[in-house]
């Protein structure tokens, strides 16, 4: 068993490498597994006859309810495996395909026209139409259903939707937006037989799996769809199951019991049972500007001083990340190369803790710092050195270690009332690739996973969005500075890298989208003799 980090020297440093040296003297120790689950214990996790793809996650979906498939969680099961956009985006190119779309385009400033595919049909028998699309895009945008996606993607915005015949479907905003076939990538589509009053427990849509049955707490087995319209995917069968601990899905890649897993942790990843892959994570503390000490800018700035990025990076993440100075990450519209993380800098960040007790701001007040179970490998440690760091400059941080559904209670709004300061450790992943779809959820004033902002950077924030091309780009690197300089809301730590457990049996090429969709098409069994 592993019971404690590797300390990582940094030559010609003379600060001692603060973060290191607390997580190498048995403060923090990383434990793992021994056994992993066997045939008793492991429930349906399909077969090692080459007929079944087994993919263990690190968490069971909350729902497969295709407008939530914006979630991970959800996402890297339902999307284009059981349901498919009208739309898709390359997550390498960062270029729009057509998928259920041939084709679209901006009829008037502010409609768009989508030529819908014929020859489709449902997993269900039900031929798919234009109709469907609307019906889909209404359900998910114009209903009551409270979708992630309305909210993340679309802002809460109404659309008109119209099916103008079987194969045209028109879009039309409020106001022009430049981004519509864009957004429109995330709606899955689904019949319009499907419930509007409620959520589904078990989707329809046109993909190339479909859902044979969900057992709570134990699997989700998928069969290939026969009636599939594109190319049929080379498995028959697909199975999920889920386990919270790294080492255990790593233990099933090595025993055979699994042929993908996601998040390895560095610590148990090898040349031959994972590949890393570039993804579009970044992970940062939220601070909750409304309450002190967190309303006080210069506790704010201090905290991002005192976070060693790079020792944490070395020590717990594997060397993979990198260090953030935004939310945006390399490859999105907006990303700012300019800005660089603050130094680190323990003397300077106390200094700034003691000019705001000196002015009377409650200090020593305690901060809760909330983090998610399994939300990445490595999480609770990265929690506990943040902790440390935090409690070097004089602030007192307690770590709340919260399951899915309680975690999102403090990232997403309403948020929480009488809990004190919160320190959200969250990890935001823009699959998108445009800024907007950052800063209308983290930044806004009002955004659904924001806690306080100004005015001038929610003006900020709609002049962006309206702007295309050079001009947008420009103008969303300018505003996530001024974020910085002027509000602080993040402490950010690292753009992410994941490391995909693989078996040798099966290839498969992750990209910067299979954290939060992964095409179980694109995977294919390795032929006996080629390795």
């Amino acid at each position: 068993m592993k019971s404690s980090v590797r300390s990582i020297p940094r030559p010609g440093t003379s600060r001692g490498h603060a973060v290191l040296t607390f997580l190498t003297s048995g403060i923090m120790l990383l434990t793992s597994a021994c056994a992993v689950a066997n045939s008793d214990t492991a429930g349906d996790t399909g077969s090692a006859d080459g007929s079944t793809l087994r993919v263990v996650l690190t968490q069971e979906p909350p729902t497969l309810e295709p407008c939530e498939s914006s979630t991970t969680a959800t996402g890297v099961v339902v999307r284009s495996n059981i349901t498919e956009p009208l739309v898709e985006r390359d997550p390498t190119s960062g270029n729009l395909e057509p998928l259920l779309a041939t084709g679209w385009r901006q009829t008037t400033p502010r409609t768009w026209t989508f030529d819908i595919r014929s020859g489709v049909t449902f997993q269900n028998g039900q031929p798919f139409t234009a109709k469907d699309a609307a019906f889909s895009i209404d359900r998910a945008v114009n209903s009551d259903l409270a979708c992630n996606v309305d909210g993340y993607v679309f802002g809460d915005e109404k659309l008109d939707v119209r099916a103008v015949s079987p194969t045209r479907l028109t879009v039309t905003t409020k106001e022009p937006d430049p981004i519509i076939p864009l957004r429109i990538s995330f709606i899955e589509i689904v019949p319009r037989t499907t419930d509007t009053k409620a959520k589904v427990r078990i989707p329809i849509g046109t993909g190339p799996y479909a859902v044979r049955r969900w057992q709570t707490g134990v699997s989700i087995s998928l069969d290939r769809n026969d009636t599939y319209w594109g190319k049929a995917p080379a498995y028959p069968r697909a199975t999920y199951v889920w386990r919270s601990d790294a080492s255990v899905r790593a233990a099933m890649i090595n025993k055979g019991e699994a042929d993908i897993a996601t998040s390895l942790d560095p610590m148990d990843a090898t040349g031959d049972n994972s590949v890393a892959y570039p993804n579009n994570e970044t992970t940062a503390l939220r601070l909750d500007g409304r309450e002190a000490p967190l309303d006080d800018i210069r506790v704010r700035r201090a905290i991002g001083m005192a976070i060693d990025r790079k020792g944490i990076i070395d020590a717990l993440l594997g060397g993979l990340a990198k260090p953030a100075a935004q939310l945006v990450p390399p490859g999105v519209v907006g990303h700012n190369d300019d800005l660089v993380p603050p130094s680190y800098d323990v003397a300077a960040a106390r200094e700034l803790v003691r000019q705001a007790a000196a002015d009377g701001v409650p200090v020593t007040r305690r901060i809760t710092l909330v983090a998610r179970n399994g939300q990445f490998a490595g999480i609770a440690e990265t929690a506990e050195a943040l902790q440390y760091e935090m409690a070097r400059i004089g602030l007192n941080v307690r770590i709340r270690m919260a399951d899915t559904a309680t975690s999102l209670q403090y990232q997403l709004r309403p948020l929480p009332r009488g809990v004190g300061p919160i320190a959200m450790l969250v990890m935001h992943g823009n699959q998108a690739g445009d800024a907007a779809f950052t800063t209308s959820q983290y930044l806004l004033s009002e955004g659904p996973q924001s806690t306080f902002g100004t005015r001038e950077l929610d003006r900020r924030v709609a002049a962006a969005g309206e702007l295309s091309g050079k001009a947008r780009q420009k103008a969303f690197a300018e505003l996530l500075d001024y974020q910085n300089r002027t509000v602080a809301q993040y402490a950010y730590l690292a753009h992410m890298r994941g490391l995909l457990g693989l078996s040798p049996s099966v290839r498969y090429r992750p990209n910067s989208a299979t954290g939060d969709e992964m095409r179980l098409a694109e995977v294919s069994p390795v032929k006996a003799g080629r390795h």
